[in-house]
């Protein structure tokens, strides 16, 4: 009689999910430090969480490592550190005044912090079912480490210009409603996931990553707030600038003159 071989058993693996507990972590210290005041080492934190989420991803693709698990694990890591904490940390350092205005403005403080949170979620959930089937090249919707690196970076900032997030709430409110929907659109960003990194770059484009290296040194904050707002905004130019190309295009197909027939031609 011939044995029959045990099932395997299904293990986690250990590296890959070791960057996605550290990614957690960090979203989670941000909440505490919010909590705590300390909006500086709250915003410091989430890049943090959004450097060891990159990681992840491309750890597990090196060391052939992908599993379904790891998967769901990041996307619960994701929603913790760049859904929950972004959103607390503005309630906390700026939204939470507005009830001291006004009761209806304190409801929209909050009301504002969850809406970036559950559009957070949503873009988790919508990134998750499209995952073989949409263009690798563009993401659909802001992607929310990018969202939650615009709140961060922008209270980073304001904390070393020594701005209260008191007389910053009217930018606040907005800013976070904004940023939020950003992730649920339909707008289309870069995902730089089709560069050809193993392929002979120009050495201008190594002399641009020495630049933003040196400006990352001594600016790290302003660099930041500036590069991930314009990532934000460059969705919505391409977005428009796409469909006018397509309005362009239809235009100009539709006044071409018919080709003449063969009995409209004179003999």
């Amino acid at each position: 009689m011939s044995k029959t071989t045990p099932p395997q058993r299904k293990g986690i693996y250990l590296l890959p999910n070791l960057f996605t507990t550290g990614a957690l972590f960090a979203g989670y210290y941000s909440i505490i430090a919010g909590i705590q005041g300390k909006y500086e080492m709250a915003s410091v934190c989430i890049f943090i969480a959004a450097l060891l989420d990159a990681l992840d991803g491309r750890v597990a693709r090196l060391t052939n490592t992908q599993s379904e698990f790891g998967e769901q694990y990041d996307s619960l890591s994701d929603l913790v550190s760049f859904g929950v904490a972004p959103s607390l940390l503005m309630f906390n350092w700026s939204l939470y005044y507005l009830s001291e205005v006004n009761p209806v403005l304190g409801k929209l403080g909050w009301l504002a912090a969850f809406i970036y949170a559950v559009s957070g979620a949503l873009r988790l959930a919508r990134f998750n079912t499209q995952i073989g089937v949409a263009d690798k090249a563009y993401f659909q919707g802001l992607p929310s480490p990018a969202a939650a690196a615009v709140l961060s970076a922008f209270v980073w900032v304001c904390v070393e210009l020594e701005l209260s997030g008191v007389d910053l709430k009217y930018i606040a409110l907005p800013m976070t409603i904004i940023t939020g929907l950003l992730m649920v659109s339909r707008f289309r960003y870069y995902s730089f996931k089709t560069i050809p990194f193993k392929e002979n770059v120009s050495f201008v484009w190594i002399l641009i990553l020495v630049l933003i290296f040196v400006l990352l040194t001594i600016k790290t904050a302003w660099v930041l707030f500036v590069v991930f707002s314009g990532y934000a905004l460059s969705g919505i130019v391409f977005t428009v600038m796409s469909i006018k190309r397509k309005r362009a295009g239809k235009k100009t197909k539709d006044s071409k003159p018919p080709k003449p027939t063969a009995d409209n031609d004179e003999s």
